[in-house]
């Protein structure tokens, strides 16, 4: 208890630095997960219809994903240098893989009797994505995006490594001076701020059950 009651010391010392650490830890997170799904989700659609490569792009990103993060930020390094834009791009090609990944399971996973019908019915190939498909394919999207968000959330904190800014800042500084009440200032918040987008993603995803 008496670890928490000097995080909250400091907390209140530091409340400027805490609430600029805050906001650049949000920019940067929702910044990232925005890039990510501008780009990935229409690539994800593009690739559920190239039945031919479809499955080496998926398996490539599913690779992606076993690489740390840390090692996407330092890997950024030497070609991006330090600051808010490398952390940017390293936590977007993060955010990438799930985004795409569940986009693509989530389109290649509706009945293709379903498609069919609506052919049938003279709707276009447009019509039938718009209207059909991707309305069909909303929980794993979401459910990709849920993922993400947490990832980006969690790993923004290594951005501090390559001054990226964020929360992340507070938890090295506590490393670099042993001090656990200064780690628990930042710590505290990310795991707060994953919580609450795990839990907001969840319930938009109860409001479309898996067909």
């Amino acid at each position: 208890m008496e670890i928490f009651l000097e995080a909250y010391h400091y907390f209140l010392q530091n409340q400027p630095f805490f609430w600029k650490a805050v906001g650049d830890h949000l920019v940067l997170s929702f910044s990232a997960l925005g890039i990510s799904l501008l780009v990935a989700f229409p690539i994800g659609l593009w690739i559920a219809k190239q039945r031919n490569i479809s499955q080496v792009v998926i398996n490539i990103f599913n690779a992606m994903r076993v690489v740390p993060s840390l090692a996407i930020l330092f890997l950024a390094l030497p070609y991006l240098g330090l600051g808010f834009v490398p952390s940017l791009i390293a936590l977007t090609v993060l955010a990438f893989p799930p985004v795409l990944i569940s986009t693509y399971t989530g389109i290649r996973g509706v009945n293709p009797s379903v498609i069919e019908s609506a052919s049938g019915m003279g709707m276009t190939k447009a019509q039938v994505l718009t209207q059909i498909e991707i309305p069909l394919a909303i929980p794993a999207i979401i459910s990709g995006i849920r993922i993400a968000s947490v990832e980006v959330i969690s790993s923004a904190t290594l951005a501090s490594f390559i001054g990226g800014g964020g929360l992340g800042d507070f938890i090295t500084r506590g490393f670099a001076l042993y001090d656990v009440p200064i780690m628990l200032v930042g710590a505290i918040p990310v795991a707060l701020f994953a919580m609450l987008s795990e839990i907001f993603w969840s319930s938009i995803l109860k409001r479309y059950p898996v067909q």
